[in-house]
């Protein structure tokens, strides 16, 4: 059986010392990016990999062109699967310690292989915090892949430009989701970004709507019925989903495919790359 959204703490349990898993530990914490790896070195589940959002998963930043968190080049990308073992034959799964939405970090690499056509991956429900109320075996240990050939597939469908962000809002037909609290998207509490408010037309969809505070997805017949309400008569491959940075709002594009809606797009530059742009619009209130 292959996990492409979401797998248990229990499911995962028997494949920990399975050749083709590969388990990656992404915990990380906004304002403190050596939380993740000194955490994981004090313990994570069993042969799990770290891999840091801003040194690998992200690309360069460049002030007042890109968001906090730019999309890593597709060479890049290709390379970094290799090195982490990655074929098409390997199922992946994906775990954080994000709070109240686990998964928010994870759902970026889980995003970033679909993008590049590896349908097997996962991530962890309720993440490492669900792992240990289990009761689940963690480790200090360390290991290494052995590098794979990855062979990519691009499905760039699924990402959206700064352009393709601009026309959604401008056209009835497109749908843009703004997955950040209800606070940030009026512009009311902006504590991250230079600039508060919200790209005209948007509607607000937070991502800690899909999961209990525990940290785990609610049923999949919940979240469906609040994504059809959301989209309307809008497919999901006419909605972009974005937030501050491009992080969270991979956990809305992942809750619309694990319910069974399909692919949604993501705008990976998010509020962070928009407000670079004075001459593009803002909305507040």
């Amino acid at each position: 059986m292959d996990f492409t959204t979401l797998i248990s703490p229990a499911d995962l349990l028997p494949h920990l010392e399975d050749e083709d898993w590969s388990i990656f530990d992404v915990r990380f914490t906004l304002g403190n990016p050596t939380r993740g790896k000194l955490d994981y070195d004090k313990s994570h589940i069993p042969n799990s990999i770290f891999v840091p959002i801003e040194e690998e998963m992200c690309g360069k930043v460049i002030p007042g062109k890109t968001g906090r968190y730019p999309l890593l080049p597709i060479a890049d990308t290709i390379q970094l699967f290799s090195r982490l073992g990655i074929d098409r034959n390997v199922q992946v799964v994906v775990y954080d310690d994000w709070p109240a939405a686990s998964g928010a970090v994870a759902a970026r690499l889980w995003w970033m292989l679909r993008w590049l056509g590896h349908k097997k991956v996962a991530v962890l429900d309720g993440g490492w915090n669900a792992w240990l109320s289990e009761g689940f075996p963690v480790t200090q240990e360390q290991i290494k892949r052995k590098p794979r050939n990855f062979i990519p597939e691009l499905h760039l469908e699924i990402y959206a430009s700064t352009a393709d962000t601009k026309a959604a809002s401008l056209y009835p037909a497109r749908k843009l989701f703004d997955s950040r609290t209800a606070d940030r998207y009026r512009g009311e509490n902006e504590t991250i970004d230079p600039i508060a408010g919200r790209i005209p037309g948007a509607i607000n969809a937070p991502y800690l709507d899909n999961c209990y505070p525990n940290g785990r997805f609610k049923p999949k017949e919940e979240i469906r019925k609040r994504f059809e309400s959301l989209l309307g008569d809008t497919t999901p491959a006419k909605a972009i989903f974005y937030c501050g940075s491009g992080l969270t709002s991979a956990l809305n594009v992942l809750a619309v495919a694990h319910a069974g809606l399909g692919n949604a797009l993501l705008y990976v530059g998010s509020w962070s790359e928009w407000i670079t742009d004075p001459t593009l619009p803002i909305e507040r209130g």
